[in-house]
């Protein structure tokens, strides 16, 4: 069957329509001519017919199975370009004009948090990232996404999975790449018993781990701390990081412009302290966050860094609890980055409150629009935006924005 690729959904997925059908069809490209049998309303292995002039040479050996990455087969401006139609696409239909200015993108192997998974076999280990709408594991050689030294630990890794993965079970291994080395939390292992410990410790030495954490039970005892501003912050194991240091920079940028010279900020969700502390450099910070183990490390990182200005910490659901208009009206300003699925009941009381300034940094351009239309209909308007790409070659896109009360 021919198919002709309309558009790309929002997975990176090509669109495809034979007539009145449609199907996804991953790896093409819009007005490539392609060929395949759609089950499902999914045409697994299409064939390019037409290829299109935007098509390039994918520069990983692992691509076409490997579900890391799903725009590899795409040039740089195709995908930039892509991007910001995405958050264009989803501004617009919340009625929101603003302009999209180029994408910012990280490097090639410049990613320095990757979640992997390892599984045991019998001739050794399977180490790497699911495939393509499976849960195989493909096992990796090479990577243009992570930094070299991630990497280069591949073969340690995987004995590391030998040693403590059960035949049957799949471990997921949190790896962290900072200037203190490699920072490793391994999830779903086998029990700790003195001989595992004893082997984890001799690989870990031998790979010269900063930390190894193994089920919430640490094998190493040296601090891997990243800095975060002057502040040097000792993440909790498999602790959520921005993806590259790029990216960060961008982020921590543009949520500097958007307070500057507030001297009160609230920054909600604040994790272990990407935006409070840098922030606290300036002004006063309250952070609220909705787990202890981020917090404490926050906490920790503000006692050792002199000369920052007061932080306080709050453990707090802001999705079941948020900061109600009362309490946010303290601040002369408001840095907030939710999950994915967005902060609108926080939005609303944010809306409620008239603070002046908000910094807002969202991983989902549809559930940022929608916190938006809720702060726009109570006169907040976007100052500026910037769209921030840490997750190359993937579907994900992040956003920054400015907003104040017009």
């Amino acid at each position: 069957m021919t198919w002709t690729v309309a558009r790309l959904d929002r997975g990176g997925n090509g669109v495809a329509h034979r007539g009145a059908d449609r199907a996804r069809a991953p790896l093409t490209l819009p007005g490539e001519v392609i060929e395949g049998d759609a089950q499902d309303g999914r045409i697994a292995t299409p064939r390019i017919v037409t290829p299109s002039d935007r098509r390039v040479r994918p520069i990983c050996a692992h691509f076409r199975a490997c579900g890391g990455c799903a725009l590899m087969h795409a040039d740089a401006d195709f995908t930039a370009d892509w991007k910001r139609g995405v958050v264009q696409a989803a501004l617009e239909a919340q009625g929101i004009a603003a302009p999209v200015p180029l994408v910012r993108t990280s490097p090639l192997q410049s990613r320095r948090r990757a979640v992997l998974s390892g599984r045991r076999t019998k001739k050794g280990a399977l180490l790497g990232f699911h495939a393509r709408g499976s849960q195989v594991i493909v096992d990796l050689v090479e990577c243009q996404v992570m930094r070299p030294q991630i990497t280069a630990a591949l073969p340690l890794l995987r004995r590391i999975v030998v040693a403590g993965a059960s035949r049957m079970g799949e471990l997921s291994l949190v790896v962290i790449h900072g200037p203190a080395g490699l920072d490793v939390a391994v999830r779903g292992g086998k029990p700790m018993d003195a001989a595992l410990f004893q082997t984890l410790a001799a690989l870990a030495e031998e790979g010269d781990l900063a930390r190894l954490d193994w089920d919430s039970q640490a094998i190493t005892r040296r601090s891997p701390a990243l800095p975060m501003g002057r502040a040097m912050v000792v993440p909790p194991p498999g602790a959520f990081l921005q993806a590259t240091a790029e990216g960060e920079a961008a982020l921590l940028a543009a949520v500097r412009d958007a307070t500057r010279g507030a001297r009160h900020v609230a920054d909600l969700f604040s994790g272990c302290g990407t935006f409070a502390l840098p922030l606290a450099e300036d002004a006063a910070v309250h952070a609220v966050e909705g787990l202890a183990a981020p917090l404490q490390a926050l906490d920790s990182a503000r006692r050792r860094t002199p000369g920052l200005q007061r932080v306080t910490t709050e453990i707090r659901d802001l999705a079941r609890r948020p900061l109600l208009p009362d309490e946010l009206s303290a601040f002369d300003a408001i840095v907030i980055d939710p999950p994915r699925a967005g902060a609108e009941a926080q939005a609303r009381h944010i809306a409620a409150s008239r603070v002046q300034r908000i910094a807002s940094v969202s991983c989902d351009p549809v559930s940022f629009a929608k916190d938006a239309r809720i702060l726009a209909d109570s006169g907040y308007v976007i100052r500026d935006l910037q769209v921030v790409d840490q997750f190359r070659f993937s579907a994900h896109v992040e956003i920054v924005a400015s907003l104040t009360l017009g």
